[in-house]
């Protein structure tokens, strides 16, 4: 059975309930019992239904797949437009605006991590919440600079269109000024900034479907972390009379009014099969934490990974159950944006449902 210390640790950034290390996690009886292989099999059959989903739905990622041959063939639902990693939702947003968000959320969350490991350690990263937080600022690093590339094809292809059209125009002006007797009467012809993008649309490459994946990553996980945090560890604080400092809250904000601010913004897409990421980036951190105990005995960071205890199936089923309401929540986020946002500017609104 578990035998944990109710000694909460409020200094710094971190809340953790700090458990006494009740066996040897190296040796190998701790391993070779039921208990074990039922949390096993629970980890495998959820990796296994992950790559299932991920081999049945992901793709195309040739990025020289035009927008023709997408129309021609039927869209498959992990097809990802190279425009949308960088391109506001709206047509009359500049994506200046969405690569200055970015840069904004990935420093302030680099300096609150870096400031997080110097003032509690490095064992700081033994935490689910401090891995999700990483892999936020990780997000909104690659978003800012697959940003930067997009604002400058953005300002190429717009550039390289104007002199297009400028040239077309003098072409006609002087063909129908000749025919007109001299009279200047010129047709003008331009492109709209979408037009520009629209006439050879490519799919994303490499970069964009990974930042489309951690995004849909980073979903599920940040959910989980901060519902957890919100839901069961400050209320159960609450009753042992502690104050939750300024660090502490903004830990657990941060990452996600910065994921909802960039989700508000941009135009990636939400498909409900990549819900197989978000399994299998909860799955290698289980698989790590077990080969981190069967190496050295330490104590668990969170009391319900421990496998000594008859009740660990149980808690590592309910884990994995509560999968799916994480991500349904963020799922839903998605789908009330598009219907405001299609229904309020339904001329702007460029996402496809």
């Amino acid at each position: 059975m578990w035998q944990y210390s109710l000694l909460v640790a409020l200094h710094g950034f971190t809340i953790s309930v700090i458990p006494v290390v009740t066996g040897d996690t190296s040796n190998s009886h701790y391993w070779l019992n039921w208990r074990v292989l039922l949390c096993v099999i629970w980890v495998l059959v959820s990796m296994i239904f992950a790559a299932f989903l991920i081999s049945k739905h992901e793709g195309p990622r040739k990025s020289s797949k035009t927008r023709l041959d997408a129309e021609i063939s039927e869209e498959k639902p992990g097809i990802l437009y190279a425009d949308e990693v960088w391109m506001p939702c709206l047509k009359g947003v500049h994506p200046g605006w969405l690569l200055a968000f970015r840069v904004c959320a990935f420093f302030v969350l680099l300096i609150l991590l870096i400031v997080n490991a110097i003032v509690d350690g490095g064992s700081i990263f033994y935490y689910y919440t401090q891995w999700t937080f990483t892999l936020v600022t990780i997000y909104f690093g690659l978003g800012s600079v697959l940003s930067m590339y997009g604002c400058y094809d953005y300002h190429q292809k717009i550039s390289g269109d104007r002199v297009h059209s400028e040239g077309i125009d003098a072409e006609r002006g002087g063909y129908f000024a000749s025919i007109n007797d001299g009279a200047p009467n010129a047709i003008k012809t331009s492109f709209s900034p979408q037009q520009v993008l629209d006439r050879q649309r490519a799919t994303a490459g490499f970069w964009g479907y990974v930042l489309q994946i951690i995004f849909q990553m980073n979903a599920g996980a940040v959910m989980l972390t901060d519902c957890v945090f919100w839901f069961i560890i400050v209320p159960f604080l609450a009753t042992k009379n502690y104050d939750l400092n300024f660090f502490i809250i903004n830990m657990h904000t941060i990452n996600l009014v910065f994921l909802l601010g960039d989700t508000a913004l941009n135009s990636l897409r939400f498909p409900w099969f990549r819900i197989a990421y978000f399994i299998l980036w909860t799955s290698f951190y289980v698989v790590f934490q077990w080969v981190l105990h069967a190496c050295i005995s330490i104590w668990w960071p969170y009391p319900f990974l421990d496998l000594s205890s008859s009740f660990s199936p149980l808690w590592y089923s309910s884990v994995a159950v509560m999968h799916l309401p994480c991500y349904g929540i963020f799922y839903y986020i998605m789908k009330l944006k598009h219907n405001l946002l299609s229904r309020y500017f339904p001329l702007s609104y460029q996402i496809s449902k």
